[in-house]
């Protein structure tokens, strides 16, 4: 395979936590040679049929509103297709087309518009916030604003749009809820805790959440966390889905426009940089997540040897002791498992004088010492 062209991505697996788009999100990651773990989080649920919706609806029909805030694509689309299932939808749209019409993002707009509407503000950031402040600016006191919610209660939006005097209308369209099969999820943290996982990607907060709650539920938060913050890549979509991560200190990955492209691209941007690179006798070696290029080369290696050979490269050239690399084995065992290992990473690496024993003492990678 040498001077065959590698895949930015080949050697790394991503965990992949998205109830919606998640097949175009894999796709994306996949053509990068990225391995894909899929393990949905959340999942949505639509509230066409339910009763607050249909009360929030008939409300803003009978009581015309100033201001409506389009916060999703999906959702706005979603409100406008329940009230015409409700025979709602006439009488509905005849009130907003005389609201102002804000929309958070392209998506938003382009659902505002397909319903024969016209927004007269979407900010270039995509950002609630930003969306939020032009609000306060343009003044909202005496005036009914309805803000369309996209699975999350964003009380904060809301809270600073009744703190600047308006009449709020909030409008659930969908809601996120845990994922009924958790057992994807569970085993998914398990492959980041066992170093099989190297990126943790999320394209919402519920979904983030979602994750740290089943890790709490079985006494891993903690290891997660750390995990987190020392070797695998949590990557997020955007500053809202980053929220809970930051909250725990941890380094998030995150693109400047909120999109799943964007997302893959950053991520494709920051694993090459972080991954080591050493000069190993007269040898070249690039440890990605799960493979190493020696001098170009793909070499695909297990999870046990890869894990010896990231302690040996902590230190090249220096002996690591056995009981010292047994202790980074995923599962740990007796100590001649240290001495399988090993001898699985030089088949792979296909240069077995890449790693020397040294008698009594351990192992260490021929870096001249």
């Amino acid at each position: 395979m040498t001077g065959v062209e590698i895949a930015p991505l080949a050697g790394y697996t991503v965990g992949v936590t998205a109830a919606r788009r998640a097949e175009e999100f894999a796709v994306l990651l996949e053509r990068r040679g990225a391995t894909v773990v899929r393990a949905p989080a959340i999942r949505i649920e639509p509230l066409a049929d339910d009763a607050r919706l249909l009360a929030t609806t008939r409300h803003v029909v009978a009581t015309p509103v100033d201001v409506v805030v389009a916060t999703t694509g999906i959702g706005f689309r979603g409100w406008i297709e329940a009230a015409e299932g409700w025979g709602l939808g006439t009488a509905l749209l005849r009130g907003l087309a005389d609201a102002t019409i804000l929309a958070r993002g392209p998506k938003a707009r382009g659902a505002v518009r397909a319903a024969g509407l016209v927004e007269t503000f979407t900010p270039a950031s995509e950002r609630s916030e930003d969306l939020l402040r032009h609000l306060l600016d343009i003044g909202v006191r005496g005036r009914r604003v309805a803000v369309q919610l996209h699975g999350e209660p964003l009380t904060w939006f809301l809270d600073a749009l009744r703190g600047a005097g308006a009449d709020v209308v909030a409008v659930p369209v969908y809601r996120w809820t845990p994922t009924a099969d958790q057992g994807p999820v569970e085993r998914l943290v398990d492959g980041v805790l066992g170093g099989q996982v190297d990126v943790l990607a999320f394209t919402s907060a519920p979904a983030v959440l979602s994750v740290l709650r089943i890790a709490s539920r079985s006494d891993r938060l903690d290891p997660l966390v750390h995990v987190l913050r020392r070797r695998a890549v949590a990557a997020c979509v955007g500053e809202v889905t980053a929220g809970p991560l930051a909250a725990l200190d941890v380094p998030v990955v995150r693109p400047d426009r909120a999109r799943i492209g964007a997302l893959v691209r950053e991520i494709v941007a920051v694993l090459p940089s972080r991954a080591d690179r050493l000069r190993v006798g007269r040898h070249t070696m690039e440890l990605r997540g799960q493979a190493v290029l020696v001098d170009g080369e793909f070499r695909p290696v297990p999870p046990a040897p890869m894990a010896v050979l990231r302690a040996l490269a902590t230190r090249p050239g220096t002996v690591v002791s056995r009981p010292d690399l047994l202790a980074t084995l995923p599962g740990a065992g007796e100590e001649h498992a240290v001495e399988t290992a090993v001898a699985r990473l030089r088949t792979a690496l296909g240069e077995p004088n890449l790693v020397q024993t040294v008698v009594k003492r351990g192992y260490r990678l021929a870096c001249g010492r």
